[in-house]
């Protein structure tokens, strides 16, 4: 799996998780004692950096941090993987953001997830401090954004990108209402079945009862229609254990998740599949086998315990991937 040393941008979010696992989350009013408490560093921009240079890329993140421990180690951390960091900009005031995750965890059920983010710096950064990006942005391959950052440099950003004919990859994280204009500035746009349904009203139904990963692929393909009517050429609506379908101007492509998986964490399990796929949509590869290597990187989180930490490389996916063909 070779990377190409492809050029990569991403503006977003620098957080640090501070995650609770328990056997039960508290109802209103109801105070119930945890198993784990547990403080990593990410925030969706840095894990997508992260893993994109983990998978060879050659990727620079553009985001806020306070001046403060929690910054330094994020730093620390994003620097350790390959990622540059030069153009992160530091707040005098506002602490470094951070996000609030309890994971509830019962025997014989699948992990459900719920976070909270508090932003702290990432929402202090201003276009006049990105503004320079239109000057430099032609010498990426692509740009990647979330929706962690204020709007109007998310709005900026896409524009000097699409102006300079440099493809855009969009995580609309945490939802919001997004412009006509910005979303025809988008190229790729990748939510979660939950996200999809927040921005167009459709439940993509599953057969809980008979098998989780059994799931009504027409109501997908609605979703994903409407989104690209709204003037984004591609969308790809991940479905955990289902796997991922991608609509494009082209075909529509359905791609199963990875079977047989130990689902131990399950936090970055979607910046893992954005990163990968990432990395390989700039290269020359098929959209299956784009597809296929970002659901092995995705699985492959799941399974390794942490956030950043079980972002992996390309050897350990490569080995992973001949190892699940073997078996």
């Amino acid at each position: 799996m070779k990377s190409e040393n492809k050029h990569i941008v991403v503006v977003g979010s620098i957080n640090t998780d501070m995650t609770v696992k328990s056997g039960k989350l508290p109802r209103p009013g109801e105070t119930v004692l945890g198993g784990v408490f547990f403080k990593n560093q990410g925030g969706k921009g840095a894990n997508q950096a992260v893993q994109m240079a983990r998978l060879g890329a050659d990727v620079t993140l553009i985001g806020k941090i306070g001046r403060d421990q929690d910054g330094k180690e994020l730093i620390k951390v994003c620097k350790e993987a390959g990622v540059h960091t030069e153009q992160i900009l530091y707040d005098d005031t506002l602490p470094t953001g951070s996000s609030i995750v309890l994971l509830e965890k019962i025997p014989g059920r699948k992990v459900k997830k719920r976070s909270i983010i508090v932003p702290g710096a990432c929402m202090a950064i201003t276009v006049d401090e990105i503004c320079y990006l239109e000057d430099e942005i032609e010498k990426y391959d692509l740009v990647v954004l979330q929706n962690a950052v204020p709007m109007e440099v998310n709005e900026e950003v896409a524009r000097y990108a699409y102006e300079h004919q440099v493809d855009v990859v969009l995580n609309p994280t945490p939802v919001k209402k997004l412009s006509k204009e910005f979303m025809q500035h988008i190229t790729y746009l990748i939510v979660n079945e939950q996200a999809a349904k927040s921005m167009t009203g459709v439940k993509i139904h599953s057969d809980w009862k008979r098998d989780w990963t059994r799931f009504n692929l027409d109501e997908a393909r609605v979703a994903s229609a409407v989104i690209r009517g709204r003037g984004v050429p591609t969308v790809l609506v991940t479905l955990g254990e289902k796997g991922v379908i991608m609509n494009t101007p082209e075909r529509f492509y359905y791609k199963k998740a990875v079977e047989d998986v130990e689902l131990i964490d399950p936090r970055a399990a979607g910046d893992a599949f954005i990163g990968a796929f990432c990395t390989r949509i700039c290269t020359d590869d098929s959209v299956g086998k784009v597809l296929s290597i970002a659901n092995y990187t995705a699985a492959l989180s799941i399974a390794t315990p942490g956030a950043i930490e079980s972002l992996p490389t390309s050897k350990k996916v490569r080995e992973y991937m001949e190892q699940k063909r073997d078996a």
